[in-house]
């Protein structure tokens, strides 16, 4: 017997079909990975790629025309499997959301503060009052001031920069273990991207384990623990964030690297493929310099190297097999 608690969050051969008038959308397929208690794990690719489908996924949030199967495991309890009523609970109590665009995700009509008690009202039980004391001190945390003149405007009223952090405060002011950040950086400048950071950083110094879906390759750098490197629904490479960065293994995060700025901004030649006709085989296969006759075929997602967990890497990649 063992006492060992099972990952925050296992993802066991998941899939995501949706299913429109021109066909199904393969938006995730076969996509395996944990995430642990206290780490940041970045999800990165190309947009498109079906990183938000994921993240939507494990909060139950897709539309009924989409088509689920595998696994979606919290603390070991498996949410693809629980009610309706159970999943309301989990979200926000146990998983945090950080949406895309602040400015379309809060209520323009409600106070932000009030914004911010609302999930310590519902999963914490906390009474109005005490609520309000606690905003107060998280809005103050993240650098929100004057908390009490803050706690009663409006989002109009917050600049953008503030927005993101209101944002995260309202996040995480549940204290949930697990944090889905979808795009925090999108369309903000360098500024305004660093304090993004500097917020991020103030909560996982707390604890809290972070899915961070992204396209900017150098926030998930900075921020991440471990990245997994999405491409056409499929997860292609996962490693720990510095051995990724110095030695990426499949060939299209090596595109990816090589299209950095730092790195002269080679562009991956060929478009993206579709997310209904995808390419058979290796998804990334059509635009690789390594492509064979084999790579028609599915290639297998492969441990590499020695050392276990964290230590360890996965390639879907014929060059490893």
């Amino acid at each position: 017997m063992t006492d060992e608690k099972p990952a925050l969050l296992e993802i066991d051969k998941l899939s995501v079909f949706i299913h429109t008038h021109r066909g199904s959308v393969r938006a995730v397929e076969n996509t395996t990975f944990t995430i642990e208690r206290g780490e940041t794990f970045a999800l990165i690719g190309e947009s498109g790629s079906g990183k938000s489908i994921l993240g939507l996924a494990v909060m139950r949030l897709l539309s009924p025309a989409a088509e689920v199967s595998g696994a979606i495991r919290l603390n070991g309890v498996d949410l693809t499997d629980l009610p309706e009523k159970e999943m309301q609970e989990i979200r926000g109590k146990m998983v945090g959301v950080i949406a895309q665009n602040p400015y379309l995700s809060m209520n323009p009509v409600m106070k932000v503060g009030d914004q911010i008690a609302e999930p310590m009202v519902t999963h914490l039980m906390m009474n109005r009052e005490e609520a309000k004391e606690r905003t107060r001190s998280v809005l103050k945390f993240f650098d929100i001031t004057p908390p009490g003149v803050r706690y009663r405007e409006y989002p109009y009223q917050y600049s953008g920069g503030m927005l993101q952090r209101a944002m995260v405060a309202m996040g995480t002011a549940a204290e949930p273990e697990l944090i889905i950040a979808d795009e925090p950086t999108k369309g903000v400048d360098v500024i305004r991207k660093r304090n993004i950071a500097a917020t991020f950083r103030k909560v996982t110094g707390n604890g809290c384990a972070f899915l961070l879906i992204t396209h900017d390759i150098e926030f998930a750098r900075a921020m991440s623990t471990r990245i997994g490197v999405n491409y056409c629904g499929q997860i292609l490479e996962i490693a720990r964030t510095g051995d990724f960065f110095e030695e990426p293994l499949h060939p299209y995060s090596k595109a990816l690297l090589e299209s950095l700025p730092e790195n002269g901004m080679k562009p991956i030649p060929g478009d993206p493929p579709s997310m209904i006709d995808v390419p058979e085989g290796c998804r990334f296969h059509p635009r690789c310099p390594h492509a064979t006759e084999r790579c028609k075929t599915p290639p297998p997602f492969v441990k590499i190297g020695a050392g276990e967990g964290h230590g360890e890497r996965s390639v879907r990649c014929w060059l490893y097999a």
